[in-house]
């Protein structure tokens, strides 16, 4: 694993950086295989990147975009992690309805739409029943509990090792999400955190030693390469990691 802390000044700042790196990655993706694949993160941090990317100039045909995480909601629910992303950046180009893959949410139940999203993710990537593909870029942020996708403490999706895909459980309203295993299967993982907030759980995510139990994002290893790209006030503390 290749890790890599970069402090931004600020939020505009981290902004920035994200969309020169995941513009390089899809590029660098594209180039090597054709196609480029990207898993999206939730939240109000990565927002101002996707409206940047909306105005990119990208061959969208090749690109192929998933998400990390899901509330169980449809997509026109104001939770919705898809109606977001949508919202701000996907509705706004000339992209193929078949390259968005977003997670089910409309099933029967959050269990049997695991399974159908599971089987979709193997059936894209022609990978085997029982191995992990691997995503070129994978979006995360973390909360102020030090979760990140819907990977929550103490819950049961972080003990899944055998899943691409799992139900999370937040206060009682479940989630989808992609298991640990598969995040860290991806080429390259980044983490946009901003915020004062988040600054006691990077220290235990960053800490020598911590219960990945009670901070899950200390599960987040990846074969490829980490980058955490944090705001100046959730990561001064961080600065000569």
């Amino acid at each position: 694993m290749k890790k890599i802390v970069e402090v931004l000044p600020d939020k505009e700042a981290l902004i920035k950086r994200s969309l020169e790196l995941v513009l390089s990655k899809l590029n660098a993706a594209i180039g090597s295989n054709g196609r480029a694949t990207i898993a999206l993160a939730g939240g109000g941090t990565p927002k101002p990147l996707y409206e940047a990317l909306a105005t990119q100039n990208l061959p969208w045909d090749k690109i192929h975009v998933f998400w990390g995480d899901e509330r169980y909601v449809p997509a026109d629910h104001p939770d919705s992690n898809q109606g977001m992303a949508r919202s701000a950046w996907l509705d706004k180009i000339d992209i193929p309805a078949a390259n968005i893959h977003p997670m089910p949410t409309t099933g029967t139940s959050p269990a049997a739409d695991v399974q159908k999203h599971e089987a979709e993710l193997q059936d894209f990537f022609g990978t085997p029943t029982g191995t992990f593909p691997a995503f070129d870029i994978i979006l995360l942020g973390i909360g102020d509990d030090a979760h990140t996708a819907s990977l929550f403490p103490h819950t049961d999706a972080l003990q899944v090792q055998d899943r691409l895909v799992t139900v999370g459980n937040k206060d009682g309203q479940p989630r989808i999400t992609f298991t640990a295993p598969l995040i860290n299967q991806a080429h390259c993982v980044m983490f946009l955190v901003a915020g004062s907030s988040k600054r006691p759980a990077l220290a235990q995510i960053f800490a020598p030693a911590a219960d990945a139990m009670i901070y899950p994002s200390r599960l987040i290893q990846p074969q490829g390469e980490l980058w955490w790209l944090l705001d100046h006030s959730a990561g001064q503390e961080l600065s000569n990691q």
